[in-house]
C-alpha cells in the first residue's frame, strides 16, 4: 500500500503497510487467500486516508486469475492460483496459430482461456454469472461497480488484440460463455466512490475534503504500470520489469501477430494509451526466492549470497530459466542440480554456485529474448531499462549488461507503484498528460542506476546456445 504526492514538479512515495500475499493449498487445489488480501487492502486504505489528504484510489496486481461471482454478486469460492497444476494439459477447440493471430498472446499454461476451459463443468463455473480478474475483483468490493480494466483484460488470451473488445466469437469457440465478462474499462476511468469500506470499525475512507473517494483505473496489470514508469528518454528502449516473474519487452504502438512471433512465444498486451507491451514472461526471481525459500535462515543473508556468487566464474552452470519444471513451488536447488545432471552437464553443489546458476541463466534468457524481440518487430534497441524489485540486484543488472552488450539503467524499483498513481494522477489533473511527458517527469526525480557491459559478450553468445 503506497501513498504519493503527484505533481507537475515531481512525486513522492510513502509506504504505508505492507502485507503478506501466501497461497493456500486446500483440498488439493492451490488457492489465493482473496479475502485476507481484501481485508489488508481496507486496512491499508483507512490507514492512508488517516494519514495523508487522499484524492483518489488505484488497484494493480497480477493477470490471468480471476474469481466468479454468482447471480447475487457473491464470490463463488477463493480464486485458484496460476501455478496449481489445474491447467497441465488442457487445451481449447481453436487452432493455436488463430488464437494468436487474435488475441496476440504468448502461449502459457496458466492463461486465462485455459483456466477457465479446466473449470469446465464443474459446478462453480456453471454456476458462476461473472468473471473478474483479481483487480477487478477487488474493485468491485471497494465500490459496487463491476468492469473489466483493459491491461489485465488483454492477459487472459480472450481479447482481441486489434480492437481491443472482447474476443466473443473465440470464446463460443473454445466453449466459453461470453455473457462471464463485463464491460471493458481503460486507464484513468472513474471507477466509482470506495464506498464498500467507508463504515464500520476502524473508520471510513474519504477523500481530505470529505467527499467520496474516487477509484479510478489504472494500468491495472502490474506490468502496465510498471512500463508507464520507465524513465525512457529515447524511443529505441527494452525494458525488463523484474520481480518473481520477468517481463522482457518493448513498447510498441501496434502488435506483432506473425507466425514468427507466435513460435518465438512472445505476447502482445494491452498497454497504456493504446501502446502495446510487446514482451516474453521470463521465469524471473522466482528461482531465487524458491531457493532463498527451500534452504531457510541456514543460507544466511542474499547479500552475503550475492557477494560470493559474484565472485564466482561466469557460465559455469546454465539451465534453460524457462522450463517449466522450474513453474511450480518446491525444491528449486534439487531441481536445477537435477536439470543438469539428467542431460550430463556438472551441476552447482555450493550455496553460491546454485545462485550463480540462476542468476546466469536469467541474464541468458534476458539475452535471448531481447534478440528476438528486436528481429520480430524490426526495432533496434539502443538502452535497456531494469524496473521493479530485481533492479535493486546489482548483480543480476551487470550481468543482463554483459548478456545483451547494450547498457542497462537500473531503477525506479517502485516503478509499478509509480506508474498506478502517475495515471491517477493524470485523471485528477495534477500530472502530465503524454507518456512522454510522464517519463521526463520520472527523469527529473529517479536517478537510475548505470551498468555497462564488461566486453564478454562472445562467451554469453556461446552459452546462448546451449
Amino acid at each position: 500500500m503506497i501513498a504519493a504526492r503527484v505533481s507537475r514538479d515531481g512525486v513522492e512515495l510513502h509506504e504505508v503497510s505492507r502485507f503478506p500475499n501466501e497461497p493456500v493449498l486446500a483440498g488439493g487445489t492451490l488457492h489465493w487467500d482473496i479475502l485476507r488480501l481484501y481485508a489488508n487492502v481496507v486496512d491499508g486504505l483507512k490507514a492512508a486516508s488517516a494519514a495523508f489528504p487522499l484524492a483518489g484510489a488505484g488497484i494493480d496486481s497480477w493477470g490471468c486469475d480471476y474469481g466468479l461471482l454468482d447471480g447475487s454478486g457473491a464470490l463463488i469460492g477463493n480464486p485458484v492460483h496460476y501455478r496449481d497444476r489445474r491447467t497441465n494439459g488442457i487445451s481449447v477447440p481453436v487452432p493455436a496459430s488463430e488464437l494468436y493471430a487474435t488475441t496476440g498472446i504468448q502461449f502459457l499454461p496458466f492463461n486465462t482461456i485455459y483456466q477457465v476451459a479446466a473449470a469446465s463443468g464443474t459446478p462453480a463455473l456453471s454456476a458462476a454469472r461473472t468473471l473478474l480478474l483479481i483487480p477487478d475483483l477487488l474493485a468491485y468490493w471497494l465500490t459496487g461497480a463491476a468492469g473489466a480494466e483493459v491491461t489485465n483484460a488483454s492477459t487472459t488470451a480472450l481479447l482481441d488484440v486489434a480492437s481491443r473488445t472482447w474476443a466473443t466469437g473465440l470464446m463460443e469457440r473454445a466453449g466459453i460463455r461470453p455473457g462471464l465478462f463485463p464491460a471493458l474499462r481503460q486507464p484513468g476511468d472513474v471507477i466509482g466512490p470506495v464506498r464498500d469500506a467507508s463504515s464500520g470499525e476502524g473508520g471510513g475512507i474519504a477523500r481530505a475534503d470529505g467527499e467520496e473517494l474516487p477509484l479510478i483505473a489504472v494500468g491495472s496489470h502490474d506490468t502496465a504500470s510498471a512500463v508507464v514508469a520507465v524513465p525512457a528518454e529515447e524511443e529505441n528502449f527494452a525494458y525488463i520489469s523484474s520481480g518473481t516473474w520477468s517481463l522482457v519487452g518493448m513498447e510498441l504502438d501496434r502488435p506483432v501477430v506473425t507466425e514468427a512471433s507466435r513460435a518465438a512465444n512472445f505476447t502482445n498486451e494491452a498497454g497504456v494509451d493504446g501502446t502495446v507491451r510487446y514482451l516474453r514472461n521470463v521465469s524471473g526471481l522466482w528461482l531465487l526466492q524458491e531457493c532463498l525459500r527451500h534452504w531457510g535462515q541456514a543460507a544466511g543473508t542474499l547479500a552475503a549470497l550475492l557477494a560470493q556468487a559474484a565472485r564466482l566464474p561466469p557460465l559455469r552452470f546454465v539451465v534453460d530459466a524457462d522450463d517449466p519444471v522450474f513453474l511450480p513451488p518446491g525444491d528449486m536447488p534439487g531441481r536445477i542440480q537435477g536439470w543438469l545432471g539428467e542431460r550430463g552437464r556438472p551441476a552447482p553443489a555450493s550455496r553460491p554456485e546454485i545462485v550463480r546458476c540462476v542468476l546466469d541463466s536469467l541474464a541468458l534468457a534476458y539475452r535471448r529474448a531481447l534478440t528476438d524481440a528486436r528481429e520480430l518487430s524490426g526495432r533496434q534497441v539502443d538502452v535497456v531499462h531494469v524496473v521493479g524489485g530485481g533492479s535493486r540486484n546489482e548483480l543480476l543488472c551487470q550481468l543482463t549488461a554483459d548478456a545483451t552488450g547494450l547498457p542497462v539503467l537500473a531503477g525506479p524499483a517502485e516503478a509499478t507503484a509509480l506508474g498506478n498513481v502517475l495515471v491517477q494522477g493524470r485523471a485528477l489533473g495534477s500530472a502530465p498528460g503524454s507518456l512522454r511527458e510522464i517519463r521526463a517527469l520520472l527523469r527529473a526525480c529517479v536517478e537510475p542506476r548505470h551498468f555497462s557491459p564488461a566486453g564478454n559478450t562472445r562467451a554469453w553468445a556461446t552459452a546462448a546456445r546451449f
